[in-house]
């Protein structure tokens, strides 16, 4: 549902106001209503060039505030506010009560969703490509400082028999996060094939949460009048040094110091003795050192000659019969 509600209307109350601040009873609220509307619409087409975004009105039982979020407030104003006090004078005509304008500047036109969207549709009256269009003002939006933009346009687009829809967005636009603060503005281009309707999502981060409660200060306790004041200034020992005292044990005496330990210097290990052997035995024997005999190696005997002697048979093993 977050792709089909109005952004701005799924927030009121929570992060967002309303435009309209007012209430009527239930026979005067109809033709309120539909003034307010007129009163908008009228706004609108008088001020197409201003760079109009937003218009809050604000009645009371005998006058009507209405406040213009301008990009370009000088043209609302006029020359030593001129256009001001005529644009007034149509709107106590139209109402028949005091109005009081206010005007406040958009100090970020670019981050505004609403000037996004009649900047696309003022291009595409222009027979600037609608893709040209949306980049630039994609590209715009962000280096103003935006976390993210959507912009669509709906109708026959280039010129095209059949209507269809185009959109690109950059960054994210979290259409489903309440706390997110996304703007959202619509508008439509008049074109020698028709209407094309623009509409641009601007995602400028999340809004404001409330600081935490600060603690309490502490409060002072009075002091006695029967205590002296040279005691009343003095510091009061406190507890934590008391706790301290009694907790940690006196020192215990110092002991004699102990002599210190004889150096011991390390020393090779003595090489154990080699067992003796039988030739080590028998030079020890004779007085003198012989040579230890080499190991004897089995060598098998072979007959270079060969014996002119006849073999004598095999004798076989004959089985004697029973």
């Amino acid at each position: 549902m977050g792709h089909k509600v109005h952004p701005n209307g799924f927030r009121l109350g929570v992060y967002r106001n309303w435009e309209a601040k007012w209430f009527a009873p239930d026979k005067e609220y109809k033709p309120l209503l539909l003034e307010d509307v007129r009163l908008r619409r009228m706004l609108m087409i008088r001020l197409k060039n201003a760079g109009l975004a937003r218009i809050e009105t604000e009645r009371s039982s005998s006058a009507l505030t209405i406040t213009l979020h301008t990009a370009k407030p000088g043209i609302v104003i006029g020359k030593g506010g001129t256009s001001v006090d005529q644009l007034r004078d149509e709107l106590e005509k139209i109402t028949g009560k005091r109005v009081r304008v206010t005007i406040q500047e958009i100090k970020k036109p670019e981050l505004a969703a609403q000037l996004v969207a009649e900047n696309v549709a003022a291009q595409l009256e222009k027979r600037i490509a609608f893709r040209r269009a949306i980049k630039q003002s994609l590209m715009k939006t962000m280096r103003a400082g935006a976390q993210g933009v959507k912009i669509r346009v709906k109708g026959r687009l280039g010129g095209s028999e059949m209507a269809r829809v185009e959109w690109n967005r950059e960054g994210r636009v979290p259409l489903h996060t309440l706390k997110a603060d996304i703007d959202f503005g619509q508008t439509e281009a008049k074109t020698t094939f028709g209407r094309i309707g623009v509409s641009a999502w601007v995602y400028t981060g999340n809004f404001p949460t409330e600081a935490p409660p600060k603690p309490a200060a502490a409060v002072e306790e009075p002091v006695d009048a029967g205590v002296p004041v040279g005691a009343a200034i003095g510091e009061a020992p406190s507890p934590l040094a008391e706790l301290v005292q009694v907790a940690i044990p006196a020192p215990a005496p110092e002991a004699a110091p102990t002599p210190a330990p004889a150096p011991v210097t390390a020393e090779a290990p003595a090489a154990k003795p080699k067992r003796a052997t039988r030739a080590t035995k028998a030079s020890t024997a004779d007085g003198g050192e012989k040579p230890a005999p080499k190991r004897a190696t089995r060598a098998r005997a072979t007959t270079t000659e060969k014996s002119d002697a006849p073999k004598a048979p095999r004798a076989r093993a004959v089985k004697k019969k029973e």
